[in-house]
């Protein structure tokens, strides 16, 4: 994994960055404040988000990763996830540390990356840093599959 500031993220991952920044404002989370967004590009160059989703009966909530990874997949089934960035808020600011994804989403995002045999570079950042992995093997060395 490779940590950057994000004034050193290359300018295609900065879009993606300040994409799930924005998405953090589509956040649902009356529950635990911690708004999160995600931002997925894909091979034919669209760019996805999605935002996490809270419910009372918090197994029935969303994380922002599997918001935009299912999004994109209805809106363009068989087109292949390149990369994702991740951001969260905490209240109205940025949190300090690089977001990271889940379990569930690490193994969805997983799932992903088998079903179009291509690695997904996922860019995991806060309000000042970013963590890139060049693929989810990193994050999750032996998915269940």
């Amino acid at each position: 994994m490779n940590k950057v500031t994000i004034t050193e993220l290359l300018a295609e991952d900065a879009l993606l960055v300040e994409e799930a920044q924005k998405a953090t404002m589509l956040s649902y989370a009356p529950y635990s404040h911690f708004h999160v967004g995600c931002a997925v590009l894909l091979s034919n160059g669209e760019v996805i988000r999605g935002a996490n989703q809270e419910n009372a009966s918090y197994p029935c909530g969303i994380c922002a990763e599997r918001s935009a990874l299912a999004t994109a997949q209805n809106l363009y089934p068989g087109v292949p996830v390149i990369a994702m960035a991740l951001a969260a808020r905490d209240g109205d600011h940025l949190t300090d540390q690089p977001v990271t994804p889940c379990g569930m989403c690490r193994q969805v995002i997983a799932e992903t990356q088998q079903r179009y045999q291509s690695s997904i570079r996922i860019i995991m950042s806060s309000g000042s840093e970013a963590v890139i992995a060049g693929s989810i093997e990193e994050l999750l060395p032996l998915a269940f599959s």
